[in-house]
Parts: structure tokens; sequence; C-alpha cells
């Protein structure tokens, strides 16, 4: 009987073909994680070529001619006291607008999802009417409501209370635009949630104020900022909307788009351009401080990165 012969594990790996051994893999290979989808080389220079020429290129232009008027001229029109007033009556009325939609906006989600009562389907379809308004259409209708002898105005007149021509009528335009956007936002993460931990947050006994700010809220919350980012995005450079109803007063009223037509009419295209790349250079700012927000809260709470 012969003895069998033993190989050692070197030998063995010798042995083995080619096509068997361990390689170690490349570092691109170990950058790229595997998908399901091919083509991702494809599909990752046609999603850059195409965010470049209809937001990298455009919006590059614009710094460009804001950086050509010099350091002394933009920070001359930067400063501008016209140009700050229609930026603050722009981003406040724009944040107002965004928080108001965001709580009114949530219940309006939480009522569409929770509840059945007659008419409900009409009430779903009537949320998204802002987004197929036209914007003029909406600020005339909103104006001859709003007027002070508009069928609303007209009540508050007595009151003392003014909506058209004033800094509120530009908030309540702006939340008329920007309603659909934090329902449709709050809407289906309202319907993911089970009623069962409602439920048991009920039988370990917590209150009803208990499990809306603590059992209900954090998983909202992602989608809260979101409806506010959008709110936030769409109001602060709205213009049809607003412009019948603001009244267009220098240092009142005036909003930041408008003057930037204004300029453009004018034939102020240094003007316009500082104030179009202000306005840019803002609204980035606060969208990323939201978004860097909403990342921690999903990391906090653990559902998502």
């Amino acid at each position: 009987m012969t003895k069998p012969s033993t190989v050692s594990g070197s030998q063995q790996s010798k042995s083995l073909p080619v096509k068997h051994r361990q390689n170690k893999p490349s570092f691109f290979a170990a950058w790229r994680k595997p998908s399901i989808l091919p083509g991702f080389g494809l599909t990752l220079g046609f999603s850059v070529a195409y965010l470049s020429l209809l937001i990298l290129i455009p919006l590059m232009v614009l710094m460009l001619h804001a950086v050509g008027v010099g350091p002394a001229r933009f920070w001359q029109l930067a400063t501008d006291p016209r140009l700050v007033s229609a930026l603050q009556v722009s981003f406040f009325s724009a944040i107002l607008a965004a928080v108001i939609n965001v709580v009114f906006g949530g219940i309006v989600a939480w009522v569409l999802v929770r509840y059945r009562f007659p008419g409900r389907r009409l009430v779903d379809a009537m949320v998204d009417l802002p987004f197929a308004l036209p914007t003029a259409v909406a600020g005339i209708a909103l104006t001859a409501l709003y007027a002070p002898k508009g069928w609303i105005g007209a009540w508050l007149m007595p009151l003392d209370i003014r909506i058209a021509f004033t800094q509120a009528g530009i908030v309540v335009a702006l939340v008329f635009i920007g309603l659909p956007f934090v329902v449709r936002t709050i809407q289906p993460v309202i319907e993911e949630i089970s009623r069962e931990q409602e439920e048991a947050a009920a039988t370990l006994g917590a209150s009803r104020f208990q499990t809306v700010f603590r059992v209900l809220l954090p998983g909202l919350l992602p989608a809260i900022l979101t409806g506010f980012s959008l709110a936030f995005a769409r109001a602060v450079g709205e213009y049809g909307s607003v412009i019948f109803i603001a009244g267009n007063r220098p240092y009142s009223t005036e909003i930041a788009p408008l003057l930037i037509f204004i300029k453009l009419e004018e034939f102020d295209y240094s003007a316009a351009t500082v104030l179009a790349t202000v306005m840019m250079l803002i609204s980035f700012v606060m969208l990323l401080i939201v978004n860097l927000i909403q990342t921690r809260t999903r990391r906090r709470y653990g559902y998502g990165s």
C-alpha cells in the first residue's frame, strides 16, 4: 500500500490554474461598488454632461460676469441699500412662508392620510392646483381676494388689517405656491408610518403629546426638512404671483427677482448680475445648512445616512 503524497500549501497554490488564483483587486475595482444595473461609466458621464450643460456652466458664466465687474464695483453694488432691502424682503418672506407651509402642510398631509371623509379625493386634488395654475393667474386671484375691496380684504379693513400691497401679501402668495411641495413630500412618509407605533406608545403610557413629538416627529423630520427646502427654494425665486399682490414699492415690498428684471430693463447688466449672484450664494448656503441638518438627523435616529 503506497503512502499518499503530501503537498504543501504553497505547492498546491502553485498547481492551481491561473483563473482560480485570488488576485488582489485593483484600486478602481476596490473603489467601485458592485451595481445591479450595468453601464456605470456611461451613465456617470451622461449625468455629469447633462448637469454641466444645464446647471454648472450657466452658473459658472453668471459667476464670471459678476467677478468681471471688479471687487470694488461688486461690493458697491452688493451693498446698495435698495438691493439689500429687496434681498431682505425676499428671503424673510420665503423663510416665513416655508415655516408656515411646514406647519399647516404637515397637518394637511396628516389629515389626507389618516382620515376618511367625504370629499377627501377632491381636497387631495386641490393641493396640486398651484402646480398647474400659472403664477400670474394666482397673483391676480389673490390680489382680488385680499385687496381693500376684495372678498376677504373688505372684512379685514374694519380691523385695520391690510394684506394686499404689503409684505403680508407677499407671504400669502408664497404660502400658496409652496404648499404642494410640503404636502407631497411629507404625505408618503406618513403613509409608511405604522399605526402600531402609536398603539405601542400609548400602551407604554405615553401621552398624545409625547407620541407626536417623541415617536412620530423623529421619523418625519427628514421629510419636513426636505419640504422646507423645496418650499423655500420655490419661494425665494418666485416672481409672477408676487408682483401683483406686493405693490412693488422700493425699500418696502420690492422683491429681488423684480429688481433684477428692472435692472435688465435699464440695461444695468452689472447690477442684475451681482444681485443674481448674491441671491444664488445666499440660497446655496441656506440649502446646504438645511441638508447638513437633515443628514445629521438621519444619522442620529438611525434611518438612513
